[in-house]
């Protein structure tokens, strides 16, 4: 993938980025006050629909692809793009629900996209540490979002830290570029390919989704037959953590923060 094919953002769309960011960081942290025992993944997609439409934004993905809902509700051996439904949220469920907002200006779209791993009521310590270390290896590997660097050195810093920690990382699926549409180049994924030394340079301007995905268990996932909902092959756990994050001339800046996550170094 050639650096031609990169879209470096304007100060106006790093700007109108910054909006979107806050209404889709705005859209999980709701997401997450609702996930409780008794409450439906339906409900929860219904009432982030509504936030992110009263905000004068619309939802990424709805119809994003054919996919039939406003955010992705994936619950415990589900990796992502688990379909909101009728399904009720259990007591120790463990909930990744993964959000895009995007707002409009002069024709152009500005997309925000992040996701976390939320608690229903009393979780087990392993699934707990499970998504702590999900979330603590995004920081790890923003560390080396900075211009200069290039991006395997992000994926190796979170493949080291959550296998290092017993855990594996999905290789399906990869965090990617985006701004003026949900998936631009280039892919990020949460492990090293090719060789030292070589891959995309990170230059100032470019707006990146960096989304550990991490399993309990092996690595290994398979699609159901929804044709979306993503699971592991093992039926053990899984966690999500992402954010929309800009590469500057010194720190990256987290697009779409929640509480703590002003910096790099949460």
């Amino acid at each position: 993938m050639s650096g031609e094919m990169l879209l470096l953002k304007s100060a106006r769309d790093i700007e109108m980025m910054r909006r979107a960011g806050k209404i889709t960081a705005a859209a999980r942290a709701l997401a997450g006050e609702m996930v409780k025992p008794g409450v439906s993944t339906r409900a929860i997609d219904r009432a982030v629909r509504e936030y992110i439409i009263s905000e004068g934004a619309r939802p990424s993905f709805l119809n994003y692809n054919g996919y039939p809902a406003s955010v992705c509700i994936s619950i415990n051996e589900q990796v992502i793009h688990g379909i909101p439904g009728h399904r009720t949220i259990q007591e120790g469920d463990i909930v990744s629900v993964d959000v895009g907002a995007f707002i409009t200006d002069d024709f152009k779209e500005y997309h925000g996209d992040c996701a976390a791993t939320f608690f229903a009521g009393e979780c087990s310590q392993e699934v707990k540490d499970l998504v702590s270390v999900t979330r603590q290896s995004f920081f790890e590997g923003i560390k080396f979002a900075k211009a200069g660097n290039r991006v395997p050195d992000i994926s190796g810093a979170i493949q080291k830290y959550c296998e290092s920690r017993g855990y594996s990382v999905v290789r399906e699926f990869v965090g990617h570029g985006i701004g003026y549409r949900m998936h631009e180049p280039p892919e990020i994924p949460n492990y090293v390919t090719g060789l030292p030394g070589r891959g995309i340079r990170l230059v100032p301007g470019m707006t990146l989704a960096v989304e550990p995905m991490v399993n309990m268990g092996g690595a290994e996932i398979r699609v159901l037959h929804d044709g979306w909902t993503v699971e592991t092959a093992d039926r053990k756990p899984s966690a999500h953590y992402e954010n929309t994050i800009l590469i500057t001339d010194g720190e990256p800046e987290i697009l779409t923060p929640a509480d703590g996550d002003r910096s790099y170094g949460a």
